[in-house]
Parts: C-alpha cells; sequence; structure tokens
C-alpha cells in the first residue's frame, strides 16, 4: 500500500537530532529523504554514541536512531558550485529542512527568498533553538540549555534534588515532532494555495508548549511549580510506590479508582479515613496517604499489581528500565522496532524505532538502513540531470 506521504521530497540539511528527527518521520511515512551533508564528516551524529568504533565509521549510535530511510549526499554549500548543486536539488523539491543557527543560510545565499525564487511551492522549515527573531536568536542552544531556560528542570526531580534535567533529549525531541507536525501542516495549506511558506521553529517555545499543564496552573491559579518527584500534581494517590518487589505507577484519579485500591490492597477503611475521603483532601495528605498503601503494596511483587489493579480498572504499570520497555509483549506486538541485517558501517543487525501511530492507509516505516556518508551522492545527481562527466568536475572542484 501507498504510504501517506509517498511522492514527497524532503531535503534534509540538519543535524544531530531535532532536525534529523523531524526528517525522519516524512521518511517513515514514505517521503523521499535527501539528507545534504558536508564532506568528510556529515552530520555531527555520525560521531556521537555509545560505540567508539561506530563512531570512527562516522556511523554512531545516534545518527543510526534517526536516519533510515534518507539518502545521503554530500554537497560543500560554502562552495559556489556546491550552492548551485542545491539550488537544483531545491527546483524539484517539496520540503527544506535546517537547523542552522539563524542567518547562516541567508549568509550562503540560500535563505528562504533566495530558495523561493527558484521553487515558489517549497516548504521551508529552520528549527533553532530560540526562533528567528528576539534578543537570544543568535545564542547557541542545545537541549539541555533549553530544558534549563524552559523551566522543565524546576519542575523535574524532588524537592531535594531538583532541578534535574529529563534523562533523554527531551527539548530537541519536541522540537522535532514540533517541525513534522507544522511541515505537514504547511503541505496540507498547499494544496489550496499552490504555494510554500517559511516555518519558523524555536525550541524553547516548543518545550514551553509541551509544559502547558505546569504553565497553566501557574498563570491562572497562580500556583508556584515545584518539582515533586514521582507523584502527579492533579491527583492523590497518583505516582510511584514501593511493593514486595521492584516500583508500580499507579494513577487512581478519579474517586472510584482511588475506592477501587483501596479495596483491592485491602485497605477499605481508606475510603471513609477524612483524611483521604475525597480528592482534595488525599492531595493535602498524600504523604500520609503513600505510607499507608506501601505497607499493604509490600505483600506482593509489583508485577502482580500491576496485573490485578489493571482488571480492577485502575490504571497501574511498573517501572521498567528501557531494556525491560524494549522487550516487552505490547511493544513486539505493535513492532515498533524495524530490523535490518546489516547498514553501511555497522557489523551488526542494526534495530530502530518506528513511529508512535499505525494507518491503514501503509503503516509508517523505511525500506532502507540509515546511508553512509555520500552513499547516494550520484545516484540523486544524476537524478536531476547531471552527467557522470559533471559530478567528477564537481568532486574535483570541492563542492561534492
Amino acid at each position: 500500500m501507498a504510504q501517506a506521504l509517498s511522492g514527497i521530497r524532503v531535503l534534509d540539511l540538519t543535524n544531530v537530532l531535532a532536525g534529523p528527527l523531524c526528517a525522519y518521520q516524512f521518511a517513515l511515512l514514505g517521503a523521499e529523504v535527501i539528507k545534504v551533508e558536508m564532506p568528510k564528516n556529515g552530520d555531527l551524529a555520525r560521531q556521537l554514541g555509545a560505540d567508539a568504533q561506530l563512531n570512527q565509521r562516522c556511523m554512531g549510535t545516534s545518527f543510526l536512531a534517526q536516519n533510515s530511510g534518507k539518502k545521503s549526499v554530500t554537497v560543500n554549500l560554502k562552495s559556489e558550485a556546491g550552492k548551485a548543486v542545491l539550488r537544483r536539488l531545491v527546483q524539484g523539491a517539496d520540503v527544506l529542512v535546517e537547523n542552522f543557527r539563524p542567518g547562516v543560510m541567508d549568509r550562503l545565499g540560500l535563505g528562504y527568498a533566495d530558495l523561493r525564487a527558484a521553487n515558489p511551492a517549497l516548504v521551508y522549515c529552520a528549527i533553532s533553538g530560540f526562533g528567528q527573531s528576539g534578543p537570544m536568536k543568535d545564542a547557541p542552544a542545545y537541549d539541555q540549555i533549553i530544558q534549563g531556560l524552559s523551566g522543565m528542570m524546576s519542575v523535574t526531580g524532588a524537592e531535594c534534588c531538583a532541578p534535574l534535567r529529563a534523562g533523554y533529549p527531551v527539548a530537541d525531541s519536541i522540537g522535532g515532532i514540533t517541525a513534522a507536525f507544522a511541515i505537514a501542516a504547511a503541505l496540507v495549506g498547499r494544496l489550496r494555495t499552490g504555494e510554500g511558506c517559511l516555518i519558523d521553529v524555536s525550541m524553547l517555545d516548543s518545550a514551553m508548549i509541551s509544559m502547558g499543564w505546569v504553565v497553566s496552573n501557574y498563570l491562572l491559579a497562580g500556583e508556584q511549580p515545584r518539582p515533586i518527584g514521582n507523584d502527579n500534581f492533579t491527583a492523590a494517590p497518583s505516582g510511584t510506590f514501593r511493593t514486595g518487589t521492584g516500583l508500580v505507577n499507579i494513577a487512581a484519579n478519579k474517586q472510584e479508582q482511588f475506592e477501587a485500591l483501596a479495596k483491592a490492597v485491602g485497605r477499605a477503611d481508606l475510603i471513609t479515613d477524612p483524611r483521604f475521603a475525597e480528592r482534595e483532601s488525599r492531595k493535602r495528605n498524600r504523604a500520609a496517604l503513600t505510607v499507608e498503601l506501601e505497607r499493604a503494596l509490600r505483600q506482593r511483587p509489583a508485577a502482580e499489581w500491576e496485573a490485578l489493579l489493571n482488571r480492577l480498572g485502575v490504571p497501574a504499570g511498573r517501572v521498567l528500565s528501557v531494556p525491560e520497555a524494549l522487550d516487552s509483549p505490547q511493544i513486539k506486538h505493535r513492532k515498533l522496532l524495524q530490523v535490518f541485517e546489516s547498514a553501511p558501517g555497522v557489523d551488526r543487525p542494526l534495530a530502530v524505532a518506528r513511529s508512535g501511530f499505525k494507518m491503514s492507509s501503509g503503516d509508517p516505516g523505511v525500506s532502507a538502513p540509515p546511508p553512509g556518508l555520500g552513499e547516494h551522492t550520484n545516484e540523486v545527481l544524476r537524478g536531476i540531470g547531471y552527467s557522470d562527466s559533471e559530478i567528477c568536475g564537481l568532486r574535483e572542484a570541492g563542492a561534492l
């Protein structure tokens, strides 16, 4: 079955995470994604990851995570011949994504205004830490910088140890998904107008949008955001609890769920206890309620409580490690991971994550593993009209 974005061509000029993750979403949905990289080193993520040998081969695990299904073309955008190659690529493209600092593409003569002249239907997406305008637009930004400036870190962890960064690059990831959504919306809009547009994605803006409940509680209710560890600030008992073996998350956010939980652990008396009888009183006495529940929860392991409580309609789930989560029957059933037996420069089977959704018109997935640096340069350039002799000339001139 044809995938949702078959026939769409995306030029991916991005590095590291937010931009590559954005473009990967399009590859998963059938778009042709051409990754335009600088010669010699390419995307910095090619040198990042836990395996030093893969880093040396420019196939670092960080790169492998979100570049499957793309074609790699090496073009020196600082050379006039290289710029001409990109402009020709743009003529047949639907989307261009870049995450250089604001102004870099304009100084190269490859900004939106320049490329729009070559293709008025181009959807041009610029991803940056702070956006293309504002007093911080020229400041460098990495994920941790954004986590700190957005307030994310201030509400992560417990009072004893906050602020903490999230355990993965959450701001980069949110920025990439935000960009993918914006591009998809622009492509739909183009169906009506025939015109492309410029999209300005700010990682800081995107991060703060994702904190909607925390921000709203402050703006509308005057509640100062604070770190509360593994507890859910909207309800109690809702958080992480110790059991006989392991930890279990329980989200008894409704009155009927709290009552079902109390009965399930053999503590029906908690239902009528004045400290816990109502939602707001439970929140005020959260710590005391946790003590009472954990006394009962220690009678069984986390896995048993998960199964029992879910049967009763009380949301519950063990706290798993990443390997345990990847090995879970649910993840396997959903076929979240796609496995390639080999990839350029990778001496072992390669598993990559797909998207978090399925479609009746064709599930997300890619047909090829992550590309070697410049693997598709000749193929792509031939496809836009360059002869073999012209390609050789471009290489000799240092444009490829």
